[in-house]
C-alpha cells in the first residue's frame, strides 16, 4: 500500500511538470530542492542550543528508474575558507574519529512530511546512518569528506523522473559558544554532494554525481562560502564525483 501512494502521488507531481529534470544530485537547507529548500545558510553563531540547520540531499535517475534497490551510498565533500578546516566542523564519527563537536552531526533517512514535491525513495524503511567523517584526507587539510549510506531489507524498485529524498544531515548548536566552544562557526563554508550510487540486488549500480537542476544544484552553502564555477557544478571542493568503495560498510548499517 505504501509503494502504491508512492507512486500514485509521484505521478500527480509528475503531470504538473513539462519537463523533467536531467539525472544528477540536489543538496538544499531545509527542505528538497524542489520544495524550495535554500541554497545558503546563515547563523549569528549566538546559542549552542537546538538546531544550527539541516542538509537535506536528493537525487534524480533517467526515466527508466532502477528495479530493485536495496541502498544507496552518499558521498559528501565540504571546503572552508582559509588554510584548516575550523574545529566547528569536525564530528565524532564510526572507525574512532574524535572531533572537537562529537555528534553534533546526525545522518537519517526520514523525509520531512511537509516534502510534496520530492519522494521517499525507500518508503520509509530505509536503516543506517553516517559511516564516516575525514578531515583532509582527499582534498586538502580545509576539507572533509562525509560518507553515509541506507538499505533496505526487501529491494524496490526506485521510478525515474522525480526528486527522490536521500538523506537529512542534521547540525546542531551544541558548543558554538561558552567554555569548551569550538571555533569556526562563523566561517564561510561550501557543501557537495559529491555522488550517491544507486544499488541494486543484482545488476550494476547507477553512480549519479553533479547537479540534476542546473548548476549548482548539489551544492549548499554555509555562511555563504562560495565555490560554484565549474560547468559541472560539483568544484565545492572538487571538480570530479568521487566513486566510493564503502558498500560493504553501508550494509553492515542496517539492523533487522
Amino acid at each position: 500500500m505504501k509503494k502504491v501512494t508512492l507512486l500514485c502521488g509521484m505521478l500527480l507531481a509528475l503531470t504538473a511538470v513539462a519537463a523533467n529534470a536531467a539525472p544528477g544530485l540536489n543538496l538544499r537547507w531545509s527542505s528538497c530542492f524542489s520544495d524550495g529548500g535554500a541554497a545558503n545558510r546563515t547563523s549569528a553563531c549566538a546559542t549552542t542550543l537546538g538546531s544550527a540547520g539541516t542538509l537535506v540531499g536528493s537525487f534524480e535517475l533517467g526515466l527508466a528508474g532502477v528495479l530493485g534497490v536495496t541502498g544507496v551510498e552518499i558521498v559528501v565533500d565540504l571546503a572552508s575558507a582559509g588554510a584548516t578546516l575550523p574545529a566547528w566542523w569536525t564530528f565524532n564519527a564510526p572507525g574512532g574519529v574524535i572531533g572537537c563537536r562529537g555528534s553534533a552531526l546526525a545522518v537519517n533517512p526520514t523525509i520531512s512530511v511537509a516534502a510534496a514535491n520530492c519522494f521517499d525513495w525507500a518508503g520509509g524503511q530505509a536503516a543506517g546512518g553516517l559511516a564516516a567523517y575525514r578531515v583532509g584526507l582527499f582534498y586538502g587539510p580545509s576539507t572533509a569528506r562525509m560518507v553515509a549510506g541506507f538499505a533496505v531489507a526487501a529491494p524496490t524498485d526506485v521510478p525515474g523522473g522525480a526528486e527522490m529524498f536521500a538523506f537529512n544531515a542534521g547540525i546542531s548548536n551544541a558548543k558554538t559558544t561558552g567554555t569548551g566552544a569550538c571555533a569556526g562557526c562563523t566561517v564561510p563554508v561550501c557543501i557537495a554532494l559529491n555522488s550517491i550510487n544507486v544499488v541494486p540486488g543484482t545488476a550494476v549500480s547507477t553512480f549519479l554525481g553533479g547537479p540534476a537542476n542546473g548548476l549548482g544544484s548539489n551544492i549548499a552553502t554555509w555562511q555563504g562560502g562560495a565555490g560554484v564555477s565549474s560547468t559541472l557544478g560539483n568544484n565545492c571542493p572538487t571538480a570530479t564525483p568521487t566513486r566510493n568503495t564503502t558498500w560493504g560498510s553501508v550494509k553492515s548499517l542496517y539492523h533487522n
